[in-house]
């Protein structure tokens, strides 16, 4: 994807999770690793149903920012994601209403917010640890976070998501549109979950997701 479709994308997801009430005012953000190793990102503060390409923050591969640029105060955190998963092109952090629902109310457990009740959780998703709540921009959720991949890694099973406590989930995957549905699959599943307190698939269920369809849990 050329850099200008990939600008196009990231604006277009931010759109539709805006309409579609993922994220409201100017909460969440968005990023995309290139392969020179700078990442484009959403700048602080915006809002991402009205992003257009020339918003976007280009941050390079040591740190540094353009001038007068304000990118998210969590380049950061997701440049430690992108350094900690190889597979991870893109970034999404929303404060998605039914996630944050389930830290304030309780998670399942804190190795999964939520349990695997359906199938597509399990193959689109995974394993979402909890990781414990840090203030906004804390430099400390970045240890946490990269270890909770790194122990996904080690059981192998990868991540795709981690939930923050009381702030949301952060997400990522290949691309813009392969992320947003892997939050898209995340918040449903807390939604049916906070809905109907479902039983979990049976481990015999989940094997055959395993066999069917080469699932990692």
């Amino acid at each position: 994807m050329s850099e200008a479709a990939l600008l196009e994308e990231i604006c277009f997801v931010g759109r539709s999770l805006f309409e579609r009430g993922y994220v409201h005012a100017t909460a969440g953000n968005i990023s995309a690793l290139l392969e020179d190793g700078s990442v484009l990102i959403t700048p602080t503060d915006a809002c991402l149903g009205r992003l257009t390409p020339a918003d976007l923050v280009r941050v390079d591969a040591a740190g540094s920012v353009p001038a007068g640029a304000r990118p998210s105060k969590t380049i950061v955190l997701h440049r430690r994601i992108y350094a900690a998963e190889p597979a991870a092109r893109c970034v999404i952090h929303t404060h998605s209403t039914h996630l944050v629902a389930l830290t304030l109310k309780g998670v399942w457990q804190d190795s999964d917010v939520v349990p695997p009740i359906t199938p597509y959780f399990v193959m689109k998703v995974g394993h979402v640890p909890l990781i414990p709540y840090c203030r906004p921009g804390d430099a400390q959720v970045g240890d946490l976070v990269v270890d909770a991949i790194a122990a996904g890694q080690r059981a192998g099973a990868p991540l795709r998501a981690v939930m923050l406590d009381r702030l949301g989930p952060n997400v990522w995957h290949e691309s813009p549109a392969a992320a947003m549905a892997v939050l898209e699959e995340l918040e449903e599943t807390a939604r049916l979950w906070l809905m109907t307190g479902a039983d979990t698939l049976t481990e015999q269920q989940i094997d055959e997701l395993r066999t069917a369809f080469g699932v990692r849990w």
